[in-house]
C-alpha cells in the first residue's frame, strides 16, 4: 500500500536536505564570485539586481539576471511535470532521478567553464553556464516545495530566520522546529564558506563539479536508509 511522506520528517530525509541546502550555498558562493554577481538559487536577488540593472547601476548585467531567472522557471517546469508524472513511483527512486538531473546541470556548466579560455570567453559561453546552473536550481526547488518539509527549502532563508525569531520564547512563542531552522542557515552558511574556498583554490569550474557531485552522492547515500525505502510521493 503507498505511503505519503508523513508529517514527521524521516532523519535521513531531514539530513539530505541539509546537505542539499549547503550546496546551495555552494552554488551561489560559485556564481556571486565567478559569474558577475549572479545569484543561481536565490531569484529574489536576481530580481533586485535586475532593477539595478535597468537603472544603469554600474557593475550589473540585465541579460545575466533574464537568463537566470528563464532558466530557474524552465528548471521548475521540468521538475513539476516529472512529479506529477507518476505517482505510484518511490519517493527514494524519484529523489535519485531528480538529483541526477540537477548533477547534469551542474558537471554541463563546470565542463562548460573549462573547456573556455577566461580570455576570449563569450558572453554565450558565460549565459549558458548561468542558466544551466539556475536552471539545476530551480529543477531541484520544485522537487523540495513538493516535499512539503517545514523550514527545509533547502535555499530561502528569509521565512526560515523570520521564524527563528518570531517563534522564539522572546517573542512569547514556543521555539517549534529550531533545530531545522538554525540547521537550514547553518547549512547553507558552511556550504557559502565552502564553496568561496574552493572557488578561491581550483575556480569556477571545479566548484560546480563538485557541488554535483556533493549533490547525486549525498542523495544516493540517504536514499538508501531503510527509512526511506517504503515512502512514495503525495
Amino acid at each position: 500500500m503507498n505511503e505519503s511522506v508523513p508529517l514527521k520528517t524521516p532523519t535521513p530525509l531531514f539530513r539530505l536536505l541539509l546537505v542539499l541546502s549547503a550546496t546551495t550555498g555552494m552554488v551561489d558562493a560559485a556564481s556571486i564570485l565567478g559569474m558577475d554577481k549572479v545569484f543561481t538559487a536565490n531569484m529574489t536577488g536576481n530580481v533586485v539586481f535586475l532593477a539595478f540593472a535597468t537603472a544603469g547601476a554600474e557593475g550589473f548585467h540585465a541579460w545575466h539576471y533574464v537568463v537566470a531567472l528563464g532558466a530557474f522557471m524552465l528548471g521548475a517546469v521540468l521538475a513539476g511535470r516529472m512529479w506529477r508524472s507518476n505517482k505510484a513511483e518511490r519517493l527514494s527512486h524519484m529523489l535519485v532521478r531528480a538529483a541526477a538531473i540537477e548533477s547534469a546541470l551542474l558537471f554541463l556548466a563546470g565542463s562548460l567553464v573549462l573547456r573556455s579560455s577566461p580570455a576570449v570567453a563569450a558572453l554565450w559561453q558565460a549565459l549558458a553556464v548561468v542558466g544551466l546552473a539556475a536552471g539545476a536550481m530551480g529543477f531541484r526547488n520544485a522537487v523540495v516545495r513538493q516535499l512539503k518539509v517545514p523550514d527545509l527549502t533547502t535555499t530561502v532563508l528569509t521565512l526560515t530566520i523570520t521564524g527563528i525569531a518570531s517563534d522564539s520564547r522572546l517573542a512569547a512563542g514556543t521555539g517549534p522546529n529550531l533545530a531545522a531552522r538554525v540547521g537550514a542557515v547553518a547549512a547553507i552558511f558552511a556550504g557559502a564558506l565552502a564553496g568561496t574556498l574552493v572557488f578561491r583554490w581550483l575556480g569556477l569550474g571545479p566548484t560546480l563539479l563538485i557541488t554535483g557531485g556533493v549533490v547525486l552522492v549525498g542523495t544516493c547515500v540517504f536514499v538508501r536508509h531503510p527509512q526511506m525505502a517504503e515512502l512514495h510521493r503525495q
